[in-house]
């Protein structure tokens, strides 16, 4: 043991003792002054474009878990898995034959794809 007494001591400092407590809450005011300095300075018009991007990202984040256990789900069914491998292949199949048969109709999905395209990236 050490023969200091705890006002000597910067480890044995006790949360009884007054000028410490006064000591931290005026740090705590300190720092939370220049916490709302700082906000103060941030333009909040533009945090609507911020939230709804992390809105978003947060939608498609649950979205990809809930697809993900769904997915998991319809693995462990027997026979199911095949048979929906073998459904996606005929709807690709059928819609391939509909759209993409003759050049008229594969320049009509190119000039959808195009639309598309310039309509949601601009």
């Amino acid at each position: 043991m050490s023969d200091e007494s705890p006002e000597t001591n910067p480890v044995s400092n006790t949360s009884t003792d007054p000028a410490s407590a006064n000591n931290f809450s005026d740090r705590a005011n300190d720092v939370m002054g220049k916490v709302n300095e700082t906000l103060n300075q941030v333009d909040w018009g533009q945090m609507g474009k911020y939230g709804k991007a992390a809105g978003i990202v947060a939608v498609v984040i649950v979205a990809q878990i809930i697809i993900k256990g769904v997915i998991d789900t319809v693995n462990l069914l027997p026979l199911v898995p095949g048979l929906l491998e073998l459904l996606g292949l005929v709807v690709l199949g059928q819609w391939s034959w509909q759209n993409l048969t003759t050049s008229d109709k594969r320049n009509a999905v190119f000039e959808r794809v195009q639309s598309l395209r310039k309509e949601y990236l601009g």
